[in-house]
């Protein structure tokens, strides 16, 4: 079986890609350095510019803490043809920073462009995460639209700076339910396009009660799988946000995505599923909490605790 190397994200310190998000936020010098304390020897970017965007900067912050650049997370409105080419533009300069700062480890990991849904904007998918019904989703020619930019992202990326593209399906985005992720699976190209399964995410947007979900998923999508982020979720804050019509930063509020080991995701179960692929090396903890919220660099370190518990 495969060792797995650890990561951790600015998420999980509050660090989000939503506008309007208040709170003080912790900054990258101190992140970077509870990472490491707690732990983790691989990152993600972040918001641009929360870490420092000019390549040499970038990699000596890296290299001095011995940490690996896994990816970068970059959101696009893709329902809207209209955004496609600031997407694509975006994408293409985030990658090429992040394709500058490979070497910073010695793991010789290439990093993924991370790309999403512009979460967070659509008033119907914010309120109604967790429990979307099929009305909520896309057209045809909105399905038609959003793949086609997805590949478009994709192959720019790849042609420009060199690395692979992974989709993340995310709450309170165009693409959150198992149906949603299988339709856009369908509708792209498996060698330009892969996933990246986020378990609690998954299991927030099925409406799981437990872990066999998770599970399921990881068996029906093992093909299109370049990528994991280790999320835990809460299925009693869900059920609550469901009775309370909770929208999704109300849900994220309450804990709805958990520490490690407290929810319903059977996380020595997934690690064993990820030995049995030797091209994932990494892995990658998230609890996304709002700035401000909780203590990060102590959940941190419980999230690697509970990791080690289980032989990561």
């Amino acid at each position: 079986m495969s060792t797995l190397h650890v990561g951790n994200a600015p998420c999980s310190w509050g660090t989000l890609e939503f506008e309007g998000v208040g709170g003080e936020r912790i900054g990258c010098g101190q992140m970077l350095d509870e990472l490491v304390e707690t732990g983790y020897t691989g990152t993600e970017l972040g918001d641009w510019g929360f870490m420092p965007t000019e390549p040499d900067r970038l990699r000596a912050e890296l290299a001095k803490r011995k940490l690996t650049m896994l990816g970068a997370f970059v959101p696009v409105a893709l329902k809207y043809r209209e955004a496609h080419a600031e997407g694509i533009a975006e994408s293409v300069k985030i990658a090429r920073l992040l394709a500058s700062v490979t070497e910073t480890s010695g793991t010789h990991h290439m990093p993924f462009l991370v790309l999403a849904d512009r979460n967070g904007t659509e008033p119907e998918r914010v309120a109604n995460a967790g429990r979307v019904t099929q009305s909520m989703g896309l057209s045809e020619q909105e399905w038609r639209t959003f793949a086609r930019g997805a590949e478009d992202v994709a192959r720019a990326v790849l042609e420009e700076a060199g690395l692979r593209t992974v989709f993340h399906h995310h709450c309170a985005g165009y693409i959150e339910t198992p149906e949603e992720i299988a339709q856009l699976l369908h509708r792209t190209d498996p060698a330009l396009l892969g996933l990246v399964f986020d378990t609690g995410h998954y299991a927030f947007g099925a409406g799981a009660e437990d872990g066999d979900g998770v599970l399921n998923a990881l068996a029906r999508f093992s093909e299109r799988i370049w990528y994991m982020h280790f999320k835990d979720f809460d299925p009693a804050v869900a059920k609550s946000a469901r009775e309370e019509n909770w929208d999704y930063f109300t849900a994220i509020a309450h804990g709805v995505f958990c520490e490690l080991g407290k929810g319903c995701v059977d996380f020595a179960k997934v690690a064993a599923w990820v030995r049995t692929r030797p091209e994932h090396r990494w892995i990658l903890v998230e609890q996304d909490v709002l700035p401000g919220m909780g203590a990060p660099k102590e959940s941190a370190r419980r999230n690697r605790d509970h990791l080690r518990s289980i032989g990561v």
